[in-house]
């Protein structure tokens, strides 16, 4: 029952891989409180602190309370309320229109919904694919990692950070956990205590890193080279033996091939790294065994991201580190919950026609570009924030702000895409609807308790799409919003759905003991990428000479949370880089590339690489001066695997402003 005052137990399903057990302390009808609870043994004792204060999003002065309508210019965030009735009236009149005038395709469903539970991405699936809407490829995160682990390992379970306990070494490539993955960095001290070592390879020098024996801080970009060198290395300097590694893997001959060219010397020229230090992480690995591995997600966000996550997944196979407890290649463990959902609605046929697709990285692309065809005329975004989180910001405002754009919004909070919408539609949050949620970072699926009563007008995803699918005719009984229509279909057991479950007890799921590749060979694949085939370097010609990344912060997820607590719009410069260009900590900088221009305060900052300069991801409009963020100078261009972002690309230079 919502509403009643008491704690009540629910998960938190925001896009991290923890999946928090939440406490929820509701009084008079109102969240109080939210913490940590029992449930999910890996979060049960401390949540993050951006949760512990979700209560501000949910009573939030941006929050939707009612459907919106524009009555100002786009961008200004000027609506008159409106009710449901009103809205869908108007909303479904133009979908109507641009069908007529375009065909299906001119409308595209933006949907991203990373933090909405599991349930939630089902029936706008099935109402856009019903459609024959255009369908919009999730690529702005993690599709890179996904495409390269899958293409090596198939269906192989990643790792359960549960076993880093007792690894000999942990090797954390492109992460930062202390910020996105709060509950792995106890389980790796655990391991430190038992004598593991630590290597970290990550352009900052991060509170983790500092925690490590070892850290490498790579050039942003150069992942792939440094990872080949070091598979070069195991097997020029006779550090592991041919005939141990053959049986695990396709096509070792034409992987060492193509790490031939990289060197010691010329590994450590591209990436920034030492010889010696590069010589040093191949010893490690063939010697210091059982090997962890966990891969973040900033080692695709470039050019060759697609060829970096190969190289790194392939590591601790190459050095014979996998097949004991404590060996593993920790990647996603999306996919390891037991549902299976049916997505297309039965009234379309197996085989329709493909739908068109359209790059989710590229939306200010085929928003403003006259050749797409047919054009998007409606823009209809759930779940996600593209005016700030897209790559090319400018390009992508440029499409929000046209007049023959209709845009509708499904959100919680007026954001800054919001802000640009024809009509805007009140969401709940997870703490207004039961559902169930599946993590990508443990092996659990976990019951999602609705502990108040909506706030406002506002519905659930399933519930938008159950509403417009009858609207437009379609039948009802494909369009029952009630997640629980799902469970009995979706979980593989007879047990009671709505508990929280471990799926794999630790220990029990050991890659190449207890799960293998599921690849046609049973091996590993390290070749035949689809449109790469091996692992490749492509380096990046700029006439700017300093990359720009943007790192995630304790502040926000996304862009979630910085409503109210954003994090601080700075630029951090190397104090090196700083000194050549007459800049001091503190003063006014002016940040340009051939994309965009800002001015922002500069903090010196001795944890980055020189060369590297970073601002925050996650920052709305309002809290950087000109109305712009760090993804306006990213570029739009693919990773060389799925189509994913290249937001470390950027490239900008800085001078003092003024």
């Amino acid at each position: 029952m919502t509403g009643v005052d008491g704690v009540h137990t629910t998960t938190c399903p925001l896009d991290c891989p923890d999946t928090c057990s939440l406490a929820v302390e509701v009084v008079d009808g109102r969240i109080t409180t939210v913490d940590a609870a029992p449930g999910n043994p890996l979060t049960a004792g401390f949540i993050c602190q951006k949760v512990k204060h979700h209560a501000r999003r949910v009573y939030a002065p941006e929050r939707v309370l009612t459907p919106l309508v524009r009555t100002g210019p786009k961008g200004a965030g000027e609506f008159q309320a409106a009710s449901w009735d009103e809205a869908l009236d108007l909303v479904v009149a133009r979908m109507r229109d641009a069908i007529d005038r375009s065909g299906p395709a001119s409308i595209v469903p933006y949907l991203y919904s990373s933090s909405a539970p599991a349930l939630q991405t089902v029936l706008p699936d099935r109402f856009f694919g019903r459609l024959r809407a255009s369908y919009v490829l999730d690529t702005i995160c993690a599709a890179t990692h996904a495409a390269a682990y899958e293409w090596m390992f198939d269906a192989m379970p990643s790792a359960d950070p549960f076993d880093v306990e007792h690894a000999g070494l942990v090797l954390v490539w492109g992460a930062n956990p202390a910020i996105a993955n709060t509950h792995f960095p106890p389980l790796v001290r655990r391991a430190q205590d038992r004598g593991a070592k630590l290597v970290v390879v990550d352009p900052r020098r991060t509170g983790f890193a500092r925690s490590a024996d070892v850290h490498l801080a790579v050039r942003p970009g150069t992942d792939v080279a440094l990872a080949l060198a070091v598979a070069r290395e195991l097997f020029a300097a006779d550090l592991v033996e041919r005939s141990a590694v053959e049986p695990l893997v396709d096509d070792l001959d034409a992987y060492l091939a193509a790490a031939e060219e990289w060197t010691l010397d010329r590994a450590a020229e591209v990436c920034g790294v030492t010889p010696a230090a590069i010589a040093a992480l191949a010893a490690d690995l063939a010697r210091v065994h059982p090997v962890f591995v966990r891969v973040g997600w900033g080692v695709e966000r470039n050019r060759n991201g697609g060829s970096a996550c190969a190289a790194v997944f392939a590591l601790p196979v190459l050095a014979g580190g996998l097949g004991r407890l404590g060996g593993g290649v920790m990647a996603s463990l999306s996919g390891s919950a037991p549902l299976s959902v049916q997505v297309r609605d039965p009234a379309v046929p197996p085989d329709a026609p493909r739908r068109r697709r359209l790059n989710m990285n590229e939306i200010g692309r085929f928003l403003t570009d006259p050749a797409t065809d047919p054009p998007v005329r409606v823009l209809f975004v759930i779940g996600a924030n593209p005016a700030v989180m897209a790559p090319n910001q400018t390009l992508v405002l440029e499409g929000l702000a046209r007049d023959d754009l209709f845009t509708v919004v499904h959100e919680q909070v007026l954001t800054d895409t919001a802000r640009f919408a024809d009509v805007v539609l009140p969401a709940t949050t997870h703490f207004e609807a039961d559902d169930l949620s599946d993590s990508y970072g443990s092996f659990t699926l976990q019951p999602v308790r609705a502990v108040i009563d909506r706030v406002g007008e506002s519905v659930t995803n399933n519930e938008l799409a159950a509403m417009l699918a009858v609207r437009f005719g379609f039948d009802p009984a494909s369009y029952d919003a009630d997640p629980a229509h799902y469970v009995p279909a979706s979980v593989a057991d007879d047990g009671d759905a709505w508990t929280h479950r471990v799926i794999h007890e630790p220990g029990t799921q050991v890659q190449l003991r207890d799960t293998f590749p599921t690849t046609p060979s049973g091996k590993v694949r390290l070749t035949g990428f689809p449109g790469l085939g091996v692992p490749r370097y492509r380096p990046l010609d700029s006439q700017f000479p300093l990359t720009l990344i943007s790192p995630a912060t304790a502040k926000t997820i996304n862009s979630m949370f910085a409503e109210f607590d954003p994090p601080e719009a700075v630029l951090r410069v190397h104090p090196d880089d700083a000194e050549t260009r007459a800049i001091v900590d503190g003063a006014l900088v002016r940040v340009w590339n051939d994309r965009a221009e800002l001015s922002v305060r500069a903090v010196l900052d001795d944890t980055l690489r020189p060369g590297v300069v970073a601002m925050p991801k996650g920052l709305w409009r309002r809290d950087v001066p000109g109305g712009l963020t760090v993804n306006a100078f990213a570029p739009d261009d693919l990773s060389d695997l799925a189509g994913g972002a290249t937001f470390n690309d950027a490239r900008v230079d800085i001078t003092p402003a003024g």
